[in-house]
Protein backbone atom coordinates (compact mmCIF):
# COMPACT_ATOMS: atom_id res chain seq x y z
CA UNK A 1 0.00 0.00 0.00
CA UNK A 2 1.43 3.36 -1.03
CA UNK A 3 1.16 6.24 1.42
CA UNK A 4 2.07 9.93 0.89
CA UNK A 5 3.19 12.03 3.86
CA UNK A 6 3.98 15.76 4.08
CA UNK A 7 6.75 16.17 6.70
CA UNK A 8 6.68 19.13 9.05
CA UNK A 9 9.62 21.19 10.34
CA UNK A 10 12.25 19.70 8.01
CA UNK A 11 13.73 20.36 4.57
CA UNK A 12 12.12 17.37 2.83
CA UNK A 13 8.79 18.07 1.13
CA UNK A 14 7.18 14.66 0.70
CA UNK A 15 7.71 11.05 1.76
CA UNK A 16 6.23 8.27 -0.32
CA UNK A 17 6.07 4.93 1.49
CA UNK A 18 5.28 1.49 0.18
CA UNK A 19 4.42 -0.81 3.08
CA UNK A 20 3.10 -4.34 2.73
CA UNK A 21 2.17 -6.63 5.63
CA UNK A 22 4.12 -4.51 8.12
CA UNK A 23 7.29 -4.55 5.99
CA UNK A 24 8.72 -1.43 4.33
CA UNK A 25 9.04 -2.24 0.62
CA UNK A 26 10.13 1.20 -0.58
CA UNK A 27 10.69 4.79 0.52
CA UNK A 28 11.11 7.85 -1.69
CA UNK A 29 11.83 11.20 -0.05
CA UNK A 30 11.63 14.40 -2.07
CA UNK A 31 13.64 17.42 -0.98
CA UNK A 32 16.09 17.49 1.91
CA UNK A 33 19.66 16.13 1.82
CA UNK A 34 19.62 13.69 -1.11
CA UNK A 35 22.52 11.44 -0.11
CA UNK A 36 21.47 11.06 3.51
CA UNK A 37 17.83 10.47 2.69
CA UNK A 38 18.63 7.99 -0.06
CA UNK A 39 20.84 6.11 2.41
CA UNK A 40 18.13 6.08 5.09
CA UNK A 41 15.57 4.93 2.52
CA UNK A 42 17.74 2.00 1.46
CA UNK A 43 18.52 1.03 5.05
CA UNK A 44 14.87 0.76 6.07
CA UNK A 45 13.73 -1.17 2.97
CA UNK A 46 12.87 -4.72 4.00
CA UNK A 47 12.66 -3.68 7.67
CA UNK A 48 9.58 -4.20 9.82
CA UNK A 49 7.73 -0.93 10.41
CA UNK A 50 7.95 -1.37 14.20
CA UNK A 51 11.73 -1.79 14.09
CA UNK A 52 12.25 1.23 11.81
CA UNK A 53 10.05 3.45 14.01
CA UNK A 54 11.91 2.44 17.17
CA UNK A 55 15.27 3.28 15.55
CA UNK A 56 14.24 6.59 13.93
CA UNK A 57 11.80 8.30 16.28
CA UNK A 58 13.17 11.08 18.42
CA UNK A 59 16.20 11.90 16.24
CA UNK A 60 16.74 15.65 16.05
CA UNK A 61 18.38 17.78 13.37
CA UNK A 62 20.53 20.42 15.02
CA UNK A 63 18.34 22.64 17.20
CA UNK A 64 15.13 21.49 15.53
CA UNK A 65 12.78 19.34 17.59
CA UNK A 66 12.53 16.85 14.71
CA UNK A 67 14.48 15.53 11.71
CA UNK A 68 13.81 13.71 8.45
CA UNK A 69 14.35 10.31 10.16
CA UNK A 70 11.94 11.35 12.96
CA UNK A 71 9.41 12.50 10.35
CA UNK A 72 9.80 9.16 8.56
CA UNK A 73 8.96 7.42 11.86
CA UNK A 74 5.89 9.66 12.20
CA UNK A 75 4.88 8.86 8.61
CA UNK A 76 5.19 5.12 9.26
CA UNK A 77 3.12 5.41 12.45
CA UNK A 78 0.45 7.45 10.65
CA UNK A 79 0.39 4.92 7.82
CA UNK A 80 -0.21 2.11 10.31
CA UNK A 81 -3.13 3.99 11.86
CA UNK A 82 -4.76 4.44 8.44
CA UNK A 83 -4.02 0.99 7.05
CA UNK A 84 -6.60 -1.80 7.11
CA UNK A 85 -4.28 -3.70 9.53
CA UNK A 86 -4.40 -1.13 12.33
CA UNK A 87 -2.39 -1.82 15.43
CA UNK A 88 0.82 -3.04 13.80
CA UNK A 89 2.70 -0.73 16.19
Amino acid sequence: MTFHYKPKGVCSREMILDVEDGIIRGVTIQGGCPGNLQGISRLVEGMEVENAVSKLQGIRCGRKSTSCPDQLAKALKEHCMESPRKGIL
